[in-house]
């Protein structure tokens, strides 16, 4: 159990059968009246936000979110094969259960495997990535790095927008939490 006066943004409670992390909160403490906090809440397998107040002090469920370090192997038909790094056994996810994620995966890659109970309830990339651009227009000569942005097919086939100087087979580092480029490699 965890009191509603130590939420932090990234804690995950239980409440209505399932999993939700803290985004914001707010303790308020009114001239008159009980002190509560304002909170907002995401859902781990959603993505819904809601917004929900709780009295300063109550309890809810604290979820037993479980993480272990798995590297991508293989990709098997729809499925996506991870091998966990510390007992050598093989899990099959779909590409659902990874989410929009999946952009960035490529084999060879450590991710974070969030569990809860026996459920997935999501997977965790690395901050950043490096791939291989794989298909963009020819760069010309004078073009700088302010003057613009162009899209960009790298080898996981995500499309980020990167600088008028990048060409086909550099190798850039991207941002997968919000799918930004970051520079070369």
């Amino acid at each position: 159990m965890i009191s509603s006066n130590d939420f932090r943004p990234g804690v995950s409670i239980e409440l209505d059968g399932a999993v939700w992390r803290v985004v914001e909160f707010l303790h308020v403490k009114p001239g008159k009246g009980s002190a509560f906090v304002r909170t907002k809440l995401k859902n781990v397998q959603t993505g819904n936000v809601i917004e929900r107040t709780f009295r300063a002090g109550e309890t809810v469920p604290q979820a037993n979110l479980e993480k272990s370090t798995m590297q991508h192997t293989y990709k098997d038909g729809d499925s996506f094969v991870f091998m966990d790094m510390a007992t050598y056994e093989e899990t099959q996810l779909s590409a659902s259960q990874i989410g929009d994620r999946v952009k960035y995966l490529k084999e060879g890659m450590e991710v974070n495997v969030v569990r809860w109970g026996e459920q997935i309830m999501e997977v965790e990339l690395p901050n950043s990535v490096v791939l291989e651009v794989t298909q963009t227009d020819p760069g010309v000569k004078g073009d700088t790095a302010t003057g613009g942005t162009k899209p960009a097919i790298v080898e996981t086939g995500a499309q980020v927008m990167v600088p008028l100087f990048i060409s086909i087979g550099e190798r850039i580092k991207i941002d997968t939490r919000n799918d930004s480029y970051l520079g070369r490699e």
